[in-house]
């Protein structure tokens, strides 16, 4: 099996983990990761939405 690297995200996250949080800690970075990622997402979800030109109606069409 090869090693794989891991992400500086990851690094970082053994970081917070080498200090042993709190578990309400890690539940608080939990939910920023979740917010901070949702946000990225719905913006790409935005722009592909806008320059695709795609309507309200394509949507409700997609999803029935």
């Amino acid at each position: 099996m090869q090693s794989q690297k891991l992400s500086t995200l990851q690094l970082e996250l053994l970081n917070i983990y080498s200090f042993q949080p709190k578990e309400e800690d890690l539940q608080a970075i939990k939910e920023l990761l979740a917010q901070y990622f949702s946000g990225k997402l719905q913006k790409s979800i935005r722009k592909a939405i806008k320059d695709k030109n795609i309507t309200e109606e394509d949507l409700d069409r997609w999803l029935n």
